[in-house]
């Protein structure tokens, strides 16, 4: 029986469900509420008490970094632990969140064990208390979502397509994109992107992920300013017809809602369809 609450706050439904079959495998003593963003969730929490909230920052109508400054005024939720989730894994991000009382900070993609390890640690006694009074283990069963495949980062001149060494720096640019997955990254050319997802071709040499595995795609949407789009791979396919092709097809599909990210994200299609 859950003795403990948690709030998952994403805009994201399928991070969501990753967040949430995560915790509730490997602690099933922790009862799952989620949120489609910030302001939700500020709703919900001033109905019902939470022992922990993971959040993600980027979210419509309230964002993560906004939802933990309301919480830690409020007397209920100033030590609440709180964990954020995000594809914002620079420094200077991270120490925003840390002076604005964050917990813990978990990049996205995330591996179930980073995302348990992050939990056991801002809850501590709490959750092993509760686990063990309802007898079960603080490591729990391994989750179906654990990454299929640990990713060698590689960078290939060769993967660029043969017509763009004639095109400026800047079309260069465009063409190419940085997939990051739990443990690395996939450097690849892009070779078609809608709102809803992007096909890349990425050398075969390279460790890749499987079906349904968490990513996020860093494009530049313009000089030195970069949108991280999150999503999952939807397909891997072979490029050639034939056992020893060299390249792979591999498309991700979009799960981001917010505003701002669909609007770089049709910044960057309308710069790479004419450039």
């Amino acid at each position: 029986m859950a003795t403990l609450k948690a709030l998952v706050v994403d805009d994201a439904s399928f991070v969501r469900d990753l967040v949430k079959r995560t915790v509730r495998n490997r602690f099933p003593v922790i009862e799952i509420t989620e949120a489609p963003n910030g302001k939700k969730a500020q709703f919900m929490m001033t109905k019902t008490s939470f022992d922990l909230v993971l959040c993600d920052w980027e979210m419509p109508e309230m964002s993560g970094l906004e939802l933990l400054r309301w919480m830690r005024q409020q007397d209920r939720f100033k030590s609440c632990p709180f964990i954020m989730i995000t594809s914002r894994g620079d420094k200077t991000h991270v120490i925003e969140a840390v002076q604005e009382g964050v917990s813990e900070y978990l990049g996205k993609p995330f591996s179930p064990d980073g995302l348990s390890k992050k939990i056991i640690k801002v809850m501590g006694r709490k959750l092993k208390a509760a686990m063990m009074s309802s007898g079960k283990s603080i490591e729990g069963p391994a989750d179906a979502f654990k990454e299929s495949a640990t990713l060698l980062t590689q960078r290939s001149s060769s993967s660029e397509k043969p017509a763009e060494k004639d095109n400026a720096a800047a079309s260069r640019v465009r063409a190419v994109a940085a997939i990051r997955f739990a443990e690395a990254t996939l450097r690849c050319v892009v070779k078609d992107i809608t709102l809803t997802e992007i096909r890349v071709i990425a050398k075969r040499d390279q460790d890749f992920p499987g079906i349904l595995d968490q990513a996020v795609v860093d494009i530049e949407v313009s000089e030195g300013e970069m949108a991280r789009l999150n999503g999952y791979v939807h397909q891997l396919q072979a490029v050639e017809k034939r056992q020893d092709t060299d390249f792979v097809s591999l498309t991700v599909r979009f799960v981001d809602e917010d505003p701002k990210k669909m609007e770089d994200l049709s910044r960057f299609i309308a710069r790479f369809r004419t450039g």
